[in-house]
């Protein structure tokens, strides 16, 4: 058994805050309409792409704080495991970013406004009708399949530590994650 330290409060915050927008934003993307050529967006794909910018905007947050504010790991478990963990975490920051990305541009091809919440219009990336645009437009569908995946992956991570290892480190972002992992260390 292992005790490590909990991530603090912002870095839960970052996390979850996340994870709930990723949910919401896979459901509404999952209801909206196709999209057909010379189509508006409706609310639906509105709420898709303001979604997407808050998203965004809160991963690069959560990026810079955690280059800031790294949390002090003691080395435990094998080398690839710890390498694999690394290597989950900066693909899902990635793929998020791409995902995020091509859906602006795609967005901004089809001369379609990109706002956050209707309160704050967002530039647009590429120019209307670019070939670039439509182009990097088509890779969202499959960097969508790819973040599922990653998000599989490191949820499915989670859950092997919490129930095959019991190590502690699922608890370590869950609220009050302190009081758990230290009455996981003593036995309790």
């Amino acid at each position: 058994m292992t005790s490590q330290p909990p991530y603090g409060p912002t870095a839960k915050a970052f996390h979850w805050g996340t994870a709930g927008l990723l949910t919401l934003q896979i459901l509404v993307g999952w209801l909206m309409p196709d999209i057909k050529r010379g189509m508006s967006p409706g609310a639906a794909m509105s709420l898709h792409l303001s979604i997407g910018a808050a998203i965004l905007a809160l991963v690069v947050a959560r990026y810079v704080w955690r280059l800031a504010r790294p949390v002090p790991l003691k080395p435990t478990g094998p080398a690839w495991q710890r390498g694999a963990a690394e290597a989950v975490h900066l693909m899902l920051y990635g793929l998020v970013l791409a995902t995020a990305l091509t859906g602006w541009a795609y967005a901004s091809m089809r001369g379609w406004p990109v706002t956050l919440f209707g309160i704050m219009p967002l530039p647009a990336l590429v120019a209307q009708g670019s070939e670039l645009g439509r182009t990097i437009g088509h890779l969202h569908g499959p960097l969508v399949w790819g973040l599922l995946t990653m998000i599989g992956a490191h949820v499915g991570a989670a859950l092997v530590h919490r129930f095959i290892y019991r190590d502690a480190v699922l608890e370590r972002m869950l609220p009050a994650a302190r009081q758990r992992i230290q009455a996981l260390s003593q036995g309790a």
